[in-house]
């Protein structure tokens, strides 16, 4: 354990991002699966000591920066969160570019960075604004129905984008702030089915996050989401992996052609816009525009003789 680690902390539409910029030993790996898979095996401690309580809370996303493993980008990503890995998060994409420019390491242009599912770019803007292309997301499996206790059947598709997601328009709670609880109850009791009941993605990819899909509240926006994240906390941006599994799964269903504008609204209100191109071989590329705004720079303290120098783990990452 470090003495120190500094970060950087942003929010993208309400999201927040917890950049590391110096501090945190180097994962081992020649690939970025295998830094995670590193960061997972010798370095778990530093995760739940820099996203967890006391120092952070549930809603964090880390995100730890690495040197480049493909020639032409500026960096590799591993993104983290208070339960787990993630293989891509676009929300915590967007913050590390705003990140970087904060610093002075990044101007406006087009940049590449490696994450643990593939090499991805993002557009800063003069703006502000930053737009990500994101991995090849596609819906895996339509109509997919589980028994949730207490609610009964439920369907939903079964999409990637960058992450595995099971997307419903169950209506079994309102799609508001209002409803946070509900929501979470609901959501987590999604989860439970689809662990239990063997529901997965390809190559028996867990589905680690929950999407519920609903009309939206702004007139600016086409569909409203609540998600549950793979630490079991909401996410409270529209998500940007949500949003690219669910332009996938639309595309997969002739709801949205190439090109064609999905302003994503999420549960506290903040909006991705989104649209589609086509990749190689017949796979959909999603891109996704938004902003992030730093929020604080801070120097992280690990006392030997701190009880909790290691974080607070919560439930979710106690289970997993």
């Amino acid at each position: 354990m470090p003495a120190t680690i500094r970060v950087v902390d942003s929010h993208t539409e309400g999201e927040p991002t917890r950049v590391v910029v110096d501090g945190w030993p180097q994962p081992q790996g020649a690939t970025m699966a295998e830094r995670r898979d590193d960061l997972r095996a010798r370095y778990d401690d530093l995760r739940r000591a820099v996203v967890c309580e006391p120092r952070g809370h549930d809603a964090i996303v880390g995100a730890l920066l690495t040197p480049p493993v493909h020639p032409g980008s500026v960096a590799g990503i591993v993104f983290f969160n208070n339960g787990t890995y993630l293989g891509m998060c676009g929300h915590g994409l967007i913050g590390v570019v705003r990140t970087l420019e904060h610093l002075g390491r990044l101007s406006p242009c087009v940049a590449r960075f490696d994450t643990p599912v593939g090499t991805v770019r993002a557009e800063l803007s003069a703006d502000g604004t930053v737009t990500i292309e994101n991995v090849p997301s596609h819906l895996h499996a339509r109509d997919v129905v589980v028994e949730v206790r207490g609610y009964g059947a439920v369907r939903g598709d079964v999409a990637w984008g960058g992450n595995w997601f099971f997307i419903t328009h169950a209506d079994a709670v309102p799609v508001d702030m209002a409803h946070l609880a509900e929501l979470n109850r609901f959501t987590h009791a999604i989860q439970d089915a689809i662990t239990a009941q063997g529901v997965t993605g390809a190559d028996g990819g867990e589905i680690d996050h929950i999407e519920i899909s609903a009309a939206p509240t702004r007139p600016d926006a086409d569909g409203l989401n609540f998600v549950l994240c793979s630490g079991g906390e909401y996410d409270r941006s529209p998500c940007g992996t949500g949003t690219s599994a669910t332009m996938a799964a639309l595309h997969a269903r002739g709801k949205l052609a190439l090109g064609q504008e999905w302003r994503q609204e999420g549960i506290a209100g903040g909006l991705f816009t989104g649209w589609l191109t086509a990749g190689a071989d017949g796979t959909v590329v999603p891109h996704v525009r938004g902003t992030a705004f730093i929020t604080s720079e801070a120097t992280l303290h690990f006392d030997p003789r701190d009880p909790f120098r290691d974080g607070i783990p919560t439930a979710v990452a106690q289970r997993t």
